[in-house]
């Protein structure tokens, strides 16, 4: 089964590395398996530059490292069709999320992926 990483997923991975279970699991898991998304890869680049002048450069690296580490996915059509179900669906039962939750979670679900959150 492949799982496609959230931004928190990636942030606690970056801050704790194997000292947390969830990272610890991430590492253990065959190659190819483990995706990050263009949406969380916004984020975390947004995170990046967002963070104090001392530790942008590093944080951008380590973003940068993600990426080589692990395979990105797009947000095309499908995904955008998912996302905009879920929407839909979340709005008639009167619970909202965020747009970015619900583009990664489209582009979960219209691959058949597990979102790890």
């Amino acid at each position: 089964m492949s799982h496609l990483l959230d931004t928190n997923t990636f942030v606690n991975y970056l801050r704790h590395g194997v000292a947390s279970k969830v990272t610890a699991k991430i590492l253990a898991a065959p190659p190819g398996s483990v995706y990050l998304c263009s949406v969380v890869l916004a984020e975390l680049v947004y995170g990046a530059h967002h963070s104090a002048p001392s530790h942008r450069a590093a944080n951008l690296a380590l973003v940068a490292g993600l990426r080589t580490q692990f395979p990105s996915l797009p947000l095309d059509d499908p995904a955008a069709e998912r996302a905009g179900e879920v929407r839909a669906h979340l709005a008639a039962a009167g619970q909202l999320i965020g747009p970015n939750d619900l583009l990664i979670a489209g582009i979960a679900l219209a691959r058949g992926m597990t979102l790890v959150t």
